[in-house]
């Protein structure tokens, strides 16, 4: 059975989420936390405070990073200029099927390659890493990448096969499909807008059709994709149509669905959606 998370939501309203990571609370705004908070209270308990105007504040400012740990994997947190702290919540309900597309493929003797793609600090490359899988690292970030690094470090699989690759995704995706290089899985958080190196500006709404048909020519017939998305207008429905539409020679039926967290009274916040397809395992 996967360890507690260290993740909880505790409450939202008013266009912010309260959340614990591991010891820090942390108030940060979210557009789609609309409506009432249910404990006005907690709010006074937060460590950390994001503003996009004034940025960080709180009780835990100055400091420095803060452990965080799920399921056996342990991550190093800290708040960003852009009101992140190093780890889309979110992301953590998708770990638990990762490992086993990984594990039931592991399971067969042969160890899968798997590409990732726009990879932030780590968290899903570290899990697929854990369960056996050989992992392409891709963000354009360097420090982002030099993070998920540390992450490996701090999760004791610095020693596992990851490369770890600063590069536009695009770029890279394509110039591994003329090398002739195929994937078992593939998995992408691309964001609504970003630059990659050289300045090269990315826009989901134009560049995620070009970026899923280089994945179609570099996934195995039976490999499984995730595709993640926190862009309005990406709901489930449409995700899964490009996944079908590019990708869909991969076995199994597409699945979609939100990024959601929920609080302990029930009340659920989305966060996204994702589409995915557990391919041949």
């Amino acid at each position: 059975m996967p360890s507690p998370s260290a993740y909880q939501l505790i409450d939202f309203g008013g266009g912010a989420r309260l959340e614990r990571f591991g010891d820090r609370i942390v108030d940060r705004p979210h557009p789609g936390a609309l409506g009432s908070r249910g404990e006005v209270d907690a709010w006074a308990g937060a460590d950390l405070r994001f503003d996009r105007d004034r940025g960080w504040s709180g009780p835990a400012l100055p400091g420095g990073p803060w452990p965080f740990e799920h399921d056996g994997l342990r991550l190093e947190l800290r708040p960003t200029d852009a009101g992140q702290v190093g780890l889309f919540p979110e992301h953590l309900g998708m770990l638990e099927w990762l490992r086993g597309r990984v594990g039931g493929r592991a399971a067969t003797g042969r160890q899968p390659a798997v590409l990732h793609l726009f990879a932030y600090t780590g968290l899903a490359t570290l899990a697929m890493a854990d369960a056996g899988a050989e992992v392409t690292h891709v963000d354009a970030s360097k420090p982002t990448t030099a993070w998920a690094r540390r992450n490996a470090e701090l999760s004791g699989l610095a020693d596992r096969p990851i490369r770890w690759i600063v590069d536009d995704a695009i770029a890279f995706t394509e110039r591994e499909a003329r090398r002739g290089r195929t994937y078992a899985g593939i998995v992408l958080d691309p964001p609504s807008y970003g630059h990659g190196p050289g300045a090269r500006p990315w826009r989901l709404e134009e560049d995620l059709p070009r970026l899923l048909a280089a994945c179609g020519r570099v996934i195995e017939p039976d490999g499984f994709v995730l595709l993640t998305a926190h862009t309005p207008g990406f709901e489930a429905d449409r995700l899964a149509g490009l996944v079908n539409d590019h990708l869909g020679s991969t076995r199994g039926s597409i699945q979609g669905g939100d990024l959601a967290a929920a609080t302990a009274d029930g009340r659920v916040l989305e966060l996204g959606a994702f589409a995915r397809t557990a391919g041949g395992a």
